[in-house]
């Protein structure tokens, strides 16, 4: 089953994420304009959807673990991600608040939900600019796994900015800040086992 799977991740080429991804956000735009409130609704999907595609990727290293390989759509699902946390900022700033700025400048220091998917989106710019080829040379190897550690704290503060928007928590959100808390606890206890024991 798992060799089954890997050739079959081995045929399919790492751009059709990048195709997916912008296809699934023009259908999450499409369909929210058809709702009675289409920037409500356009923000919470497009954020929705990141935070989901996020997990995902995330998802990739302990599925190696075990042998299922799918590696080479990690960066692609990584920006994928981040397109739409993007999408999802900008529908706040631009289509939410207007670019009313006295507005913005007040929820980003005053609503701490906000604060938090704000901390979130920063965190991520740093990972997308950096998720290519000629940054891994300049920064080198172990100093840009360093840095694209903060996926993990990023995505937490996701899930977490998630489960604070709602005025009643969910088992949807509940289950999404446990995957994540889950994912970045698997990762440390990981690392902990490779880290050679002292003398």
């Amino acid at each position: 089953m798992i060799n089954t799977l890997n050739q079959t991740a081995r045929r399919i080429p790492a751009y059709t994420i990048y195709i997916a991804g912008i296809a699934l956000a023009a259908w999450t735009i499409y369909a929210a304009l058809a709702t009675p409130d289409p920037a409500k609704v356009l923000e919470r999907d497009l954020g929705t959807r990141g935070l989901q595609i996020l997990i995902a990727t995330l998802c990739i290293t302990p599925l190696r673990w075990y042998g299922v390989n799918l590696l080479k759509f990690r960066r692609a699902l990584g920006l994928m991600g981040f397109m739409f946390i993007t999408l999802h900022f900008l529908t706040w700033m631009l289509l939410d608040l207007a670019l009313r700025w006295s507005e913005i400048l007040t929820d980003l220091t005053k609503r701490p939900f906000i604060i938090v998917g704000f901390l979130a989106f920063v965190a991520l710019i740093p990972l997308a600019v950096t998720s290519n080829n000629a940054m891994i040379k300049r920064l080198g190897a172990t100093r840009w796994k360093r840095l694209h550690w903060l996926a993990y704290p990023a995505t937490l503060a996701g899930a977490v900015h998630f489960v604070m928007i709602g005025k009643v928590y969910t088992l949807e959100s509940a289950l999404y800040f446990l995957a994540v808390a889950g994912l970045l606890i698997a990762r440390r206890l990981k690392s902990r086992k490779k880290a050679p024991q002292p003398a």
